[in-house]
């Protein structure tokens, strides 16, 4: 199985080689086959000039100028219309995610799960440098979600997550331009009838560049994308749910692997 990792960057040229380098360094170690493809979301600090240099000396990467207007959602969704692998994880550019959960994920996926869905927020994960603010919106955000789809997930939120090229295919088309885009892809997985693992993951605030959230990402754009995919679930009659889950024994050996690393599965 080979594994996509998609990078959207927006001037990240104080920390884009860092992440690449650590992403390819930890999934050649492990010996996964993959590709990184960053995409460069109309940068103007020099990062699509540094992907190009980064790109001579390594063939795994693979730079991407987004064709779409400029936003997070239109540049994983570039990434996305490129990704050649068999499932593909989407990883910010700022170093905040640990290239080491990369491993997790494909296990997971290796293992028969269709998602790989991380959490900063359960037993066995770690978190430093969350500005207070953001952190109380966030909580509550994935609060908010949990109650509405039930779905036993706290961090729905969180970009860093990997899916079977599968469930990549049947969540189109996405609809977020923005960082509601991190939303709108788990939430059709999971109502649109895909298994999923959830397992603890790190994740540390930046400590280069400027973020890209600005906290009026999280009102409107996400209650929209929230409100139109729970609409979908509940008006469709669930004709578009998955009618091959996976056999008892594919579920048992992921529910294994789980029970060495600590997570939990779903479906």
């Amino acid at each position: 199985m080979k594994l996509s990792v998609v990078i959207p960057v927006h001037n990240e040229a104080d920390s884009v080689a860092d992440t690449v380098v650590s992403v390819d360094s930890v999934l050649s170690e492990a010996e996964i086959d993959h590709e990184i493809l960053v995409v460069d979301d109309a940068s103007r600090d020099g990062t699509g000039e540094l992907l190009a240099r980064l790109a001579e000396r390594n063939e795994r990467l693979r730079p991407l100028r987004s064709p779409y207007p400029r936003g997070f959602g239109f540049a994983v969704r570039a990434g996305i219309d490129a990704f050649e692998g068999d499932a593909l994880a989407i990883v910010m550019g700022d170093g905040s995610d640990d290239p080491r959960d990369l491993v997790l994920y494909y296990r997971v996926l290796e293992a028969g799960y269709d998602c790989a869905f991380g959490s900063r927020f359960m037993p066995g994960a770690e978190v430093s440098g969350y500005p207070f603010l953001k952190r109380l919106l966030n909580r509550f955000a994935n609060a908010a979600i949990r109650i509405l789809f039930r779905h036993g997930y706290n961090d729905t939120t969180n970009a860093f997550k990997a899916y079977r090229r599968e469930v990549v295919e049947a969540v189109q088309p996405l609809l977020s331009n923005h960082f509601n885009l991190t939303v709108e892809m788990p939430l059709k997985a999971v109502v649109r009838g895909f298994s999923y693992a959830i397992v603890p993951t790190s994740w540390r605030g930046r400590t280069d560049g400027e973020s890209k959230l600005a906290l009026k990402e999280m009102g409107s754009r996400y209650v929209f994308i929230v409100l139109y995919v729970f609409l979908e679930h509940h008006l469709s009659r669930g004709d578009y749910r998955r009618s091959d889950y996976d056999t008892r024994a594919r579920r048992a050996r992921a529910q294994r692997l789980l029970g060495r690393i600590g997570g939990a599965g779903r479906r």
